[in-house]
């Protein structure tokens, strides 16, 4: 394995019983508010099935060639080849394509999106969406950009280009709803709701209401998300034991622990645990 840096642009060369492909990302500091990372991937895959895990984050996608397929109850529905996909509040599995594949990917902080959107984003929970039925004229934008980009690099560059010019005249999410989403991503989902609620003294309905309308779903399912890609992080620290885990993660106990895991991942702690992961990501191959 491989890797350079260029423009803080990190590309690695990966070979392994999982695949061989050129992986590089980018998290411009510019744009920390808006997105948590720009990715790109040319090459193939030998476990064609990835299991994605919630992150508190919206995924925008645009794959140059044959798509990747979303398999649920053994269906295979393709991806539109530019989407934009919700926040998840469970697992996702995804099938890559036999063949090589190129992907530009952009891990989307809600506010982002809502400021792209410039609508309520809940409805887009759980759902992939084709880019071109939010905004066709954007969406095509973006896609002649990154198709006569001419390298990776490159590509992220225009697609960092792209999503400043969207967002930078909107007026993003309300002052209440913002910093309630700071405090719950700034503690990984560790933090009271209750408390954060009396700050800014709205009522519960109210807040739960601007807040799935502006981040996707409600603070209470967006701290339990958070804290669960936080417990992914841990789980494979050398040393660390899963009651380890289940306390640095702000679980009441590991009996709380294997439920959130179950309901959000899908697996047990253990079984995640000794999954196959992924270079640089949470989530594993799909047997």
């Amino acid at each position: 394995m491989a890797c350079n840096r260029s423009s803080s642009v990190i590309s690695i060369d990966h070979d392994s019983p999982l695949g061989f492909w050129t992986y590089s990302e980018w998290r411009p500091s510019a744009l920390a508010a808006q997105i948590d990372l720009l990715w790109y991937f040319e090459g193939s895959l030998t476990h064609l099935r990835e299991r994605v895990f919630p992150n508190g984050l919206l995924d925008l996608t645009l794959q140059f060639e044959e798509p990747h397929r979303r398999v649920e109850d053994q269906r295979r529905e393709s991806f539109p080849a530019l989407c934009l996909t919700g926040l998840l509040s469970r697992p996702m599995v995804i099938e890559a394509p036999a063949d090589h594949c190129r992907v530009l990917g952009m891990r989307l902080h809600p506010a982002a999106a809502y400021a792209l959107l410039e609508n309520p984003i809940h409805e887009l929970t759980g759902y992939t969406v084709a880019l071109d039925e939010l905004f066709a004229d954007a969406a095509e934008d973006l896609a002649e950009r990154c198709w006569l980009a001419e390298s990776g690099e490159a590509c992220l560059h225009q697609a960092a280009s792209w999503i400043t010019e969207q967002t930078e005249n909107s007026p993003g999410e309300d002052p209440e709803v913002a910093w309630v989403s700071t405090q719950i991503r700034r503690s990984a989902g560790r933090v009271s709701i209750a408390e954060l609620r009396e700050r800014i003294g709205m009522t519960k309905t109210r807040l739960a209401t601007s807040f799935r309308e502006q981040i996707g779903v409600t603070p209470k399912l967006y701290a339990r998300i958070l804290r669960f890609r936080h417990a992914l992080d841990l789980i494979h620290v050398p040393g660390s034991s899963l009651a380890d885990v289940a306390v640095d993660a702000g679980f009441y106990d590991q009996s709380h622990m294997n439920r959130e895991f179950r309901e959000l991942g899908g697996l047990s702690p253990g079984e995640l645990a000794a999954a196959v992961r992924y270079p640089r990501s949470v989530n594993v191959a799909e047997r």
